[in-house]
């Protein structure tokens, strides 16, 4: 019996690029629902933002680059950025050495500040989009990663005909965005390819860069105490734990997108004065306790009633960096609740019984104050 006939080595590929030029005659030209499963819903609606713009498809991309004004405040506004991305781009060019893609890091409005691996300077299509300076925004470019991402808020992969304007037809991307300690987005970071093969694994592997930045960049934030989060049972230590950083009063100063999945309290964007204990059902003080013990690790609850594994690291370079006002000695250290009880009536004293006052120095609620002091009380 004779095997089956293999198919045509590039089958798969050209019923791809048929299903996304049916869905481009669709969308952009008929102003319709694309055929089921033709290319994701988000490149669909970055399509109709583009035609809501009032662009065509045909007509010519720039590439624009900023001005020389506009270049200094960029560089000087996202000098941190770059600064903490620039080892991981370097250790992502050696990943995709051989695969015809490069890196582009962009800013939080499409611009780019930064670029790695190997960019054929000789070809005009990749040195246009490599420029640090180039606007690559939705708005400038079309559908590309940069648009998509900054605009969806989450990875995507996109080929050939999937962007928007016919000059960009030539690129195959990968995407994901990048965000800062405060929970807002501060850029994205780009793989892309020039008539290359498609590669949408390059989506894991952008999405893994991104979060290295994400991490490198709340560990850069001003910080004594660093506390690794992940659910009971799991391993830590790697670049998949929630990441908190606190100052000497247990006050938050970063968190990464992984924490702020796991910790409701957190999942505001940019939120201000956060205390460790509106995140935590213990006082900050029982992590920088945990510090001094062989095994630091310990399981603590969240005011919703789970539970995390917590592992507090003392920042190395700080100068006696668990020194925190009001310790007690261990001969009289206090039960965690008791403890806790007794900071949150030390706050409503110090407030002369201003109860919003005191939560607001807390950073907890009113709520959770009458709660602690009730619960407090009843025992």
């Amino acid at each position: 019996m004779q095997p089956p006939a293999s198919p045509l080595p590039n089958a798969q590929p050209m019923a791809r690029l048929t299903r996304i030029e049916q869905a481009r005659q669709a969308v952009i030209q008929e102003h319709r629902s694309p055929p089921s499963g033709a290319v994701a819903p988000w490149i669909e609606r970055s399509w109709q933002r583009c035609v809501a713009l009032g662009l065509q498809p045909d007509q010519r991309v720039g590439f624009d680059v900023l001005s020389s004004e506009q270049m200094r405040r960029t560089a000087e506004a996202n000098a941190a950025l770059v600064q903490t991305a620039r080892p991981v781009l370097d250790r992502l060019g050696r990943a995709i050495v051989n695969t015809r893609y490069f890196a582009i890091l962009t800013n939080a409005q499409g611009v780019v500040v930064d670029v790695s691996g190997a960019i054929d300077r000789a070809d005009r299509r990749a040195d246009l989009i490599t420029r640090v300076g180039v606007d690559l925004s939705e708005r400038s470019v079309g559908t590309t990663a940069i648009g998509a991402v900054l605009n969806e808020l989450r990875p995507v992969w996109l080929h050939r005909g999937e962007h928007f304007f016919a000059d960009t037809s030539v690129y195959s991307c990968a995407g994901a965005p990048v965000f800062g300690p405060d929970g807002l987005c501060a850029g994205m970071l780009d793989l892309t390819g020039i008539d290359a093969v498609e590669r949408p694994e390059l989506k894991h592997l952008v999405t893994q860069s991104a979060s290295k930045i994400e991490n490198a960049l709340v560990l850069a934030q001003p910080h004594v105490l660093t506390v690794r989060l992940n659910w009971p049972g799991n391993h830590m230590g790697s670049d998949a734990d929630g990441l908190l950083c606190l100052d000497t009063d247990g006050w938050i100063t970063g968190a990464n997108r992984t924490a702020r999945d796991m910790v409701p309290n957190l999942g505001g964007a940019n939120r201000d004065g956060v205390h460790i204990s509106e995140v935590f059902g213990i006082a900050h003080e029982a992590l920088f306790d945990a510090v001094r013990r062989s095994d630091p690790r310990l399981e603590i609850p969240l005011w919703t009633g789970l539970r995390l594994q917590a592992l507090p690291i003392a920042r190395a370079c700080e100068s006696e960096p668990l020194t925190v006002e009001r310790r007690q000695p261990a001969t009289e250290r206090l039960p965690l609740k008791d403890m806790e009880a007794a900071l949150i009536r030390k706050a409503v004293s110090d407030a002369k019984g201003n109860v919003m006052q005191a939560a607001r120095a807390l950073g907890i609620s009113r709520a959770t104050v009458y709660r602690k002091l009730g619960q407090k009380k009843a025992d």
